[in-house]
C-alpha cells in the first residue's frame, strides 16, 4: 500500500536535498540546512514540518532551534514503497510490451 503523503513528502525536490543533508551530516537544523539550499530558513522550516508530519525527521529541542534527524526506519518504509511501486510498473510495462510484440507478430504474418 502507498502513503501517499509519504510520497508527496520526498516527491519535493527540496525535501530530498534536505534528506541527503541530513543523513551526511547526521543531522541538522533549519539554519544549518537554509545555509546549503536555495531557499529561505523560514522555508525550510515548512519543509522540516512537512517531513516531521510524515515521519521521516525527528526534531529534538537544541537552544533555541530544533535538531531535526532521518528516521531510518521510516526511511527504509519510503525505498521499500518505492521499489514495489517500481517493481509493479516494471511488470506492467513488461505485460504491455508482449502484447504489442504479440499484435506486431500478428500483423507481420
Amino acid at each position: 500500500m502507498v502513503d501517499d503523503d509519504l510520497w508527496s513528502a520526498v516527491g519535493d525536490p527540496t525535501r530530498r536535498r534536505m534528506l541527503d543533508l541530513l543523513l551526511s551530516d547526521g543531522g541538522g537544523t533549519a539554519t544549518s540546512l537554509s545555509e546549503h539550499l536555495p531557499v529561505t530558513r523560514q522555508a525550510v522550516t515548512k519543509h522540516l514540518v512537512v517531513l516531521d508530519r510524515v515521519g521521516l525527521v525527528h526534531a529534538t529541542p537544541a537552544g533555541r532551534e530544533k535538531q531535526y534527524r532521518v528516521d531510518l526506519a521510516q526511511l527504509e518504509r519510503a525505498v521499500t514503497q518505492m521499489a514495489d511501486v517500481g517493481a509493479a510498473w516494471d511488470a506492467r510495462l513488461q505485460r504491455i510490451r508482449r502484447i504489442a510484440e504479440a499484435i506486431e507478430r500478428k500483423t507481420n504474418s
